[in-house]
């Protein structure tokens, strides 16, 4: 079972779909240019059907119910959300409103609008004194319903130490970390689910981040998490939500209710599935070679039970089908790990290539993801469709827009 290859412009940034047949949206880099985004649409069989050009550096593309597909581009005087038609022409602009100095760290495609993290500082930039991040809805004209700003000072952690050295090379005594930059969490750092709002700002120099709950129709905060290694989060229904933390010697995955607490804890972490029962499974992600890793399933008592080893370390955020068999590329395979967490090569290659997309699980079984600036499509995989749960693939669903409403 060889794989239909499509070769991209340039390194891919994300993949969407507006249903299981397509077409395949995929945002890359233009080449070596890393300010130009190429968005190409796709068919099943890895065609081109067009390609389109924008200003500024990629971002997921964000497809809607209706089939059109936004993404967000920034200009000499801020940013701009631009709509597509399925036909790649262009619909809509619309400017939300934001400071000029602000840049987008992230948005999703609400019902009636969007929901975005402002940062006051472009990422992995000092952050001007006085400014903080923040959070905020707008309409579908880019107004502002609210917005909640997210103080930087809260990112600071007594737990994170850092030593300096003096001129006369001896080691000063260390001290409590301090946020330099701030940028969005590194994994799914915006997601809407019912009337709950999960927003993750964490600190560029260290990987320190908080996890902030809001109402999504006031913008109030309903609760934040201690400073910590955020990493992998999902939707687990109405208002709830996956909240992952890995590094510093954390190894978690916190179930967090619509109210703000924290109901329960599990020691793994990883890119995890919710299926449409609300069982959680998915492939653990740990900082450590050669892996340890493993394809787990999180029990209703707080246990893990274990699935087969992953070795590698590289993966793509699995999908799971309708029967409860997951798919994942890792370590160059495609594995399916079936309800009974036995696991099995669809097809294998020697590929390290570390840049990789989450996963697409389409019509006849047909997988799609990319790998560096290539996408891949795979027929017969003997999968079913995706499943309908909460959180059956990377970003929740095929449009790319980790909104549950």
């Amino acid at each position: 079972m060889s794989p239909d290859r499509t070769v991209m412009p340039g390194q891919v940034w994300g993949l969407s779909t507006h249903d299981s047949t397509g077409p395949i949206f995929v945002t890359s880099f233009a080449g070596r240019n890393l300010d130009t985004t190429v968005l190409t649409a796709v068919d099943p069989a890895g065609r081109v059907i067009w390609q389109r050009t924008f200003e500024g550096r990629p971002r997921p593309p964000r497809v809607t119910p209706a089939g059109t597909v936004w993404l967000s581009q920034r200009g000499p005087t801020g940013h701009t959300f631009t709509e597509m038609g399925p036909d790649g022409q262009v619909l809509r602009s619309v400017v939300p409103e934001h400071q000029a100095h602000e840049h987008l760290g992230a948005f999703v495609l609400l019902p009636d609008g969007f929901c975005v993290i402002w940062l006051p500082a472009s990422p992995y930039r000092q952050v001007p004194p006085g400014q903080a991040p923040r959070v905020a809805r707008h309409t579908q004209t880019g107004a502002v319903t609210w917005s909640t700003p997210l103080p930087p000072a809260e990112l600071s952690s007594p737990g994170v130490v850092e030593a300096g050295v003096d001129t006369d090379w001896e080691l000063r005594p260390k001290k409590p970390w301090r946020p330099r930059t701030i940028s969005v969490g590194y994994r799914e750092p915006l997601l809407v689910s019912a009337n709950r709002v999960l927003a993750d700002i964490t600190d560029a120099s260290s990987g320190i981040g908080v996890c902030t709950i809001l109402d999504a129709t006031t913008g109030a905060i309903v609760t934040t998490t201690p400073p910590g290694p955020y990493m992998h989060k999902a939707i687990t229904g109405p208002g709830s939500f996956l909240i992952g933390q890995q590094g510093y010697g954390a190894f978690t995955t916190t179930h967090y209710d619509p109210d703000g607490h924290a109901q329960q804890t599990w020691p793994s972490h990883g890119m995890m599935l919710v299926d449409h029962h609300g069982a959680i499974s998915g492939a653990e992600s740990e900082n450590v070679t050669p892996s340890r890793s493993r394809f787990r399933v999180l029990n209703p008592d707080s246990s893990v039970s274990d699935g087969p080893l992953l070795s590698g370390y590289y993966t793509t955020y699995p999908a799971l089908d309708a029967d409860g068999t997951a798919v994942l590329w890792r370590d160059g395979k495609l594995l399916a790990v079936d309800p009974d967490l036995q696991a099995r090569t669809l097809f294998t290659q020697d590929d390290d290539r570390a840049v990789m997309s989450r996963i697409l699980l389409l019509e006849r079984g047909r997988v799609a993801f990319s790998l560096h600036d290539e996408l891949l499509l795979f027929r017969s995989t003997g999968l079913s469709q995706l499943d309908h749960g909460s959180w059956p693939c990377g970003d929740g669903n095929l449009h790319g827009n980790p909104v549950r409403t």
